[in-house]
C-alpha cells in the first residue's frame, strides 16, 4: 500500500481513537468506582500506556508493515502467536469501534427516537463506505473533526474550571487506592488508540520520525485531556448524579454553562464518536490484510484497489462492527479492554525477546528508554490491571484466543514462515543450530525499504565478499598466509607467494590498523577489471604491531589500477560504517558471514549515485 500518512494523520488517528466514548460516556462509570480520584486513574492509565508508547515505537521503526502488532509478534514469537494477536487485536478495534457507533446511535435516539441497533447498523455501514472512498479522504476527514474536538475540550476545561467546587473532592480516596488503580485498567479501553498507529505503520511517510512522534505526542496530549475535563466534571456536579451518567461532560456543561457550551459539548462528543469509529475501521482492517499476507486468512483479504484501498478487508472489519453493535455495552468494555491489554503486554515483551536475540538487522530508530525496566514495569502493571478487572474478561480473551489457535491450526499448513525472534534468543543462549527460515533477511528488506537505501557499487562487491573466520590468535605473517591461500584461486595470474608479497610490501609503507579494533590491508595487483574484498573476523586478535596487538576486523582490499576509483570508495564505506559507535558490538555479535555483509548493506553511510 502507498506511504501517503504524515505526523499530522498519526497524531489525529491516535489521538481521534482515544478520545471518544472514554471521555464523553465512561467518567461517570468510573467514578461509581473510584470516587473523586477517578481522574488519577485516567492519569495512571495514561502513563502505563505511555510505557508501551515507547515500545511500540521502538518496534514500528524496526518494522514499519502494516498489520502493527500482528507483524511483530508473529516475527518475535512465532506464527501461532502472531495469529492469536493479530485477530484479538482486529476484534479488539472493532468493538472500540463499535462502542463509539453505539455512542453515536445513543445520540440519535435522544434527538429523533430512533431504534438505537437499526441506527448502529447504518452508521456501520456508512463509516465502511467512508474508508472504501480511499485513505487520503478518510485522513482529511479525521484530521479536521479531532482538531475541532480538541479546541472544544479546551475551551470546556477553561470555562469549566471556575465552576468546581472543591467540597466535592472529600473525601478523595473514597474507594481506597486498589479501586483507584482497578478502575485504572477500566478506563485503559480508552487509550486503545496507541495501537491503531502500529496497524497502518506500512502506510507512513517517513515512519522514523513521525511515527514515535506522533504517537508520543498524541499520547501525552489525551492523558492531560483526560485528567484535566474528569477533574473539572467531578468538581462541577454532584457525586449522586455523577454515579448515574453515562453523560457527564455533557450534563456538566448543561448544569453549570449554559445552553451554548452543552451544545458544543454535545457536538464534541459527536465528534469523538466519529473520529474513534472512523480511526478504528481505517485501522482495524490492516489486520486481515497482514494476516492474509502470511496466509493466515485466505488472499482475498489482502486485495486492494487501484487506490490502494484494502476494499475486502475494510468491508469485513464493518460487517463485524455491525454484528459487535447488538451486544450489550458493559461487555464491549471488558472484552475490549482486556484484548488491549494483553496487546500492550506483547509488545513490552516483544521489545525484550527482539533485543536480547541480537538479530543484527533489528534496527529501529527509536529505542525505547530505560531497558529493560521500562518494559518489565510495563508487564507487571498490565498483568495486574488484568487481574483486578475480574474473571469475565479473562474468560472472554481466553475465548479470542482460542478463535486464533483454531485459526493457526487450520491455516498453517498454508504458511511459510521464518524462525521468529525467539528461536533466535533459544539458539544465542544453547548455542544450537535451531534457525529454519531467515529473520535477519526479512528485516534487512524492511531497512533498506524504510530507509530509502539504493544500493551503489560498494554495497554489490559486499555482496560478493569472500569470508575468513580465525579460531585463534595469530600474527601478522600469518594473516599473509591466510589470505593469499583465499583468495590467490580468484585471482589466477598471481601465486599465493606474489599475493603475501604485495600485502607485506604495502604494510611496510605504513601499517593499515586504522584503530586498535580495525584493519584495511589494501593493494593494487597487475590485471583488468578485477575487485576482491575480504572479511576476516578474529575473536581471539591478530598482532599487527606493538601499536595494535589485538585488531578483530580486518577488510582486505585487492584490486586492478582500472578499478582504483571502486578501490577509494571500498576504504570511504568501510571508514563510514567502523566509525559506528555499535560497530563493535554488531560485529562480534553476527552470527555468520551473512551477518557482516548487512552490516554494511543497511548502514546509513552516504551512497554514490
Amino acid at each position: 500500500m502507498k506511504k501517503t500518512i504524515g505526523f499530522t494523520s498519526i497524531f489525529c488517528i491516535s489521538a481521534g481513537a482515544m478520545i471518544s466514548s472514554g471521555l464523553f460516556v465512561l467518567p461517570g462509570l468510573a467514578f461509581a468506582k473510584a470516587g473523586p480520584a477517578v481522574s488519577l486513574s485516567y492519569l495512571v492509565a495514561g502513563c502505563i500506556a505511555l510505557t508501551t508508547v515507547l515500545s511500540l515505537s521502538e518496534l514500528i521503526t524496526a518494522m514499519p508493515k502494516s498489520g502493527g502488532d500482528y507483524y511483530y509478534v508473529s516475527r518475535t514469537f512465532g506464527q501461532l502467536f502472531g495469529t492469536v494477536s493479530g485477530l484479538l487485536s482486529w476484534l479488539a478495534l472493532s468493538l472500540k469501534s463499535a462502542f463509539a457507533v453505539i455512542g453515536i446511535a445513543e445520540l440519535i435516539y435522544l434527538t429523533f427516537n430512533i431504534n438505537l441497533t437499526v441506527s448502529a447498523i447504518i452508521l456501520a455501514i456508512l463509516f465502511t463506505g467512508l474508508n472504501l472512498f480511499g485513505v487520503k479522504e478518510a485522513l482529511r476527514f479525521q484530521v479536521v473533526l479531532v482538531i475541532a474536538l480538541i479546541c472544544i475540550l479546551i475551551s470546556f476545561f477553561a470555562f469549566g474550571i471556575q465552576d468546581i467546587v472543591l467540597q466535592r473532592f472529600e473525601p478523595f480516596l473514597t474507594h481506597g487506592a486498589n479501586a483507584l488503580f482497578s478502575t485504572a485498567g477500566f478506563v485503559f479501553v480508552s487509550f486503545g488508540g496507541v495501537l491503531t498507529t502500529a496497524s497502518i505503520a506500512g502506510e507512513v511517510k517517513n515512519p522514523a520520525r513521525n511515527i514515535p512522534l506522533g504517537l508520543i505526542a498524541s499520547t501525552v496530549t489525551v492523558t492531560i485531556l483526560y485528567t484535566l475535563i474528569t477533574f473539572v466534571v467531578v468538581g462541577m456536579i454532584d457525586a449522586e448524579t455523577l454515579k448515574g451518567s453515562l453523560a457527564p461532560i455533557a450534563e456538566a456543561a448543561r448544569t453549570c454553562q449554559g445552553k451554548a457550551m452543552f451544545l458544543a459539548i454535545m457536538a464534541g462528543s459527536l465528534l469523538a464518536f466519529i473520529t474513534t469509529a472512523n480511526g478504528g475501521i481505517l485501522t482495524a482492517s490492516r489486520y486481515p490484510v497482514a494476516l492474509a499476507n502470511d496466509n493466515m486468512l485466505p488472499p482475498i483479504f489482502s486485495r486492494t484497489a487501484k487506490s490502494g484501498t484494502p476494499f475486502i478487508a475494510i468491508v469485513a472489519t464493518g460487517a463485524l462492527i455491525a454484528v459487535a453493535v447488538t451486544l450489550k455495552l458493559d461487555l464491549l468494555v471488558k472484552a475490549a479492554s482486556a484484548v488491549i491489554l494483553l496487546s500492550n503486554i506483547f509488545a513490552h515483551l516483544s521489545v525484550i525477546v527482539m533485543r536480547e536475540s541480537r538479530i543484527g538487522n533489528y534496527r529501529p530508530t527509536f529505542k525505547a528508554p530505560f531497558y529493560p525496566w521500562l518494559q518489565i514495569a510495563g508487564i507487571i502493571a498490565f498483568t495486574l490491571l488484568i487481574i483486578n478487572m475480574g474473571i469475565q474478561p479473562i474468560l472472554i480473551s481466553l475465548l479470542f484466543i482460542l478463535a486464533g489457535v483454531v485459526l493457526y491450526f487450520v491455516r498453517r499448513a498454508k504458511s511459510d514462515m521464518v524462525s521468529p525472534a525467539l528461536l533466535h534468543l533459544v539458539q544465542r543462549i544453547t548455542n544450537k543450530e535451531m534457525i529454519s527460515g531467515d529473520l535477519s533477511s526479512e528485516l534487512r528488506d524492511i531497512v533498506e525499504n524504510r530507509d530509502g537505501i539504493v544500493k551503489d557499487e560498494f554495497d554489490l562487491i559486499v555482496e560478493e565478499s569472500s569470508y575468513l573466520e580465525l579460531d585463534k590468535s595469530i600474527d601478522i605473517e600469518e594473516l599473509w598466509k591466510h589470505i593469499a591461500a583465499k583468495l590467490h584461486t580468484s585471482l589466477p595470474q598471481h601465486s599465493e607467494e606474489q599475493i603475501a608479497t604485495l600485502l607485506r610490501e604495502r604494510e611496510a609503507d605504513g601499517s593499515t590498523a586504522i584503530s586498535s579494533y580495525v584493519a584495511v590491508p589494501h593493494i593494487i595487483v597487475k590485471g583488468d577489471t578485477a575487485f576482491k574484498i575480504l572479511f576476516i573476523r578474529a575473536p581471539q586478535g591478530i598482532c599487527f604491531s606493538d601499536e595494535h596487538p589485538s585488531v578483530k576486523a580486518v577488510f582486505v582490499l585487492i584490486g586492478t589500477k582500472d578499478m582504483r576509483r571502486l578501490h577509494l570508495r571500498a576504504l570511504a564505506g568501510i571508514a563510514q560504517v567502523v566509525q559506528g559507535d555499535d560497530f563493535e558490538k554488531s560485529w562480534n555479535s553476527a552470527r555468520s558471514h551473512r551477518g557482516l555483509k548487512d552490516l554494511f548493506l543497511v548502514s546509513k553511510r552516504k551512497r554514490n549515485k
